[in-house]
């Protein structure tokens, strides 16, 4: 079982991915969360790469191979490894973020993500089953990021324009996709947006 989640810097993925991972482990699962870009070693090199604002001049193709490139890594070292293992794999974003931002936000050719997303995931062998979008007004996530006072990489120091065609591009992925895609509202408490999480997850009977 993978289990994705998605949404804009700041619509609080991390907490709620800590919270499914508790339950899920008090449940009897074993289970393992990673991030993207990122996960093992070689990924997190190109995740380095690709936060550097030093790295100013990246352009978007370049951009999206590099995501694709981490996340063939992630697939082959570590996703695959565990799901044969039985582990429920938690994704700290996958390849619905490529579409979104480097497709929708970018303008990149969103056919030609799709292609590259199913050679990553060894021919959508390894998609996510289930997918938590937490979505977000746009300039409420924004806000919250800058209030961390922590400082900002590349991807966040883009402007609101770009943040408001990712969030529609989300949006428009999880209408094309709905039995694997959930909209969950995730401008109430921390409490609340888990209350709507784990009511999807007992429907899946993961709980």
């Amino acid at each position: 079982m993978i289990i994705s989640f998605e949404g804009l810097d700041g619509c609080g993925k991390s907490t709620q991915i800590d919270l499914t991972f508790k339950i899920l482990q008090s449940s009897g699962k074993k289970v393992k969360v990673l991030r993207e870009p990122g996960g093992n070693t070689v990924s997190e090199k190109i995740r380095g790469l690709l936060l550097d604002r030093d790295n100013h001049s990246m352009k978007p193709e370049t951009e999206m191979l590099l995501y694709i490139a981490s996340r063939a890594q992630l697939v082959r070292e570590d996703i695959s490894r565990l799901s044969e293992e039985g582990c429920v794999v938690i994704l700290d974003r996958f390849v619905d973020s490529t579409t979104a931002y480097q497709g929708y936000g970018r303008g990149l050719d969103i056919e030609t993500i799709r292609v590259l997303n199913l050679f990553a995931t060894e021919n959508g062998r390894y998609i996510p089953d289930l997918t938590f979008f937490l979505d977000m007004d746009t300039e409420r996530s924004q806000s919250r990021v800058t209030s961390r006072g922590e400082e900002i990489n590349r991807m966040e120091s883009e402007d609101i324009a770009f943040f408001d065609r990712v969030r529609k591009g989300f949006l428009e992925i999880s209408r094309k996709d709905p039995e694997r895609v959930n909209v969950i509202d995730a401008s109430g408490s921390v409490e609340e947006v888990f209350s709507r999480i784990s009511d999807v997850l007992k429907k899946k009977e993961l709980l």
